[in-house]
């Protein structure tokens, strides 16, 4: 009788052990995916991943593309929530797209606050910007001259107040600078088919 009374209890235990070690797998495992779960839900925002671009390794390549990362940014200016610093970090990113005449044509402070300004009216307006399109490659016009490789495209924007959307639609005149970056030189609406 003690054999079996020892080897009852021995299985009581080992059970007890195995219970306790499936809960405790069961723990881990739950804490481990919903801790995974956590990460894949923190999503970056659209600032924070137009402020990740390192533009030191990787300037866009093309003057379609320096319309195009300048056309995100633009979206984040008017449509995403951020801080001061985010702002200025965001402004400044945007300049580095800038050819050095158009930065020399203010101040530092006056550029902060034009485009502080500019985004503050669109908000008040209740304006965000739905979209943008830069011109197709095939659609970028180059030329030369004075020495410099030049490109003009267009960038339409798609704006929205409400549920009313309206299209505006700019030229960029780019120059290509001693990096062989191209640099936004200047930009201005497009004239409309009427010569408005």
């Amino acid at each position: 009788m003690k054999t079996k009374n020892g080897s009852g209890i021995k299985i009581i235990i080992i059970g007890v052990i195995l219970v306790g070690m499936i809960a405790g797998y069961y723990f881990y495992l739950t804490h481990i995916k919903s801790g995974k779960g956590k990460e894949a839900e923190t999503e970056i925002s659209a600032v924070s991943e137009v402020l990740m671009r390192n533009l030191d390794k990787n300037y866009p390549p093309s003057a379609r593309e320096v319309i195009k990362y300048y056309g995100e940014i633009t979206k984040c200016f008017y449509n995403e929530e951020y801080t001061d610093e985010e702002f200025e970090k965001l402004a400044l990113q945007i300049q580095r797209l800038y050819d050095d005449e158009l930065i020399a044509n203010q101040t530092q402070q006056q550029y902060f606050d034009n485009l502080k300004w500019d985004v503050n009216n669109f908000r008040e307006q209740g304006i965000v910007i739905s979209s943008f399109t830069p011109s197709s490659s095939v659609d970028v016009e180059t030329f030369s001259k004075d020495g410099f490789d030049w490109s003009e495209l267009y960038c339409s924007f798609t704006l929205r107040k409400g549920t009313e959307l309206a299209k505006t639609e700019e030229v960029f005149l780019l120059r290509k600078d001693k990096d062989g970056h191209w640099k936004i030189y200047g930009f201005k609406l497009a004239d409309d088919e009427n010569g408005q």
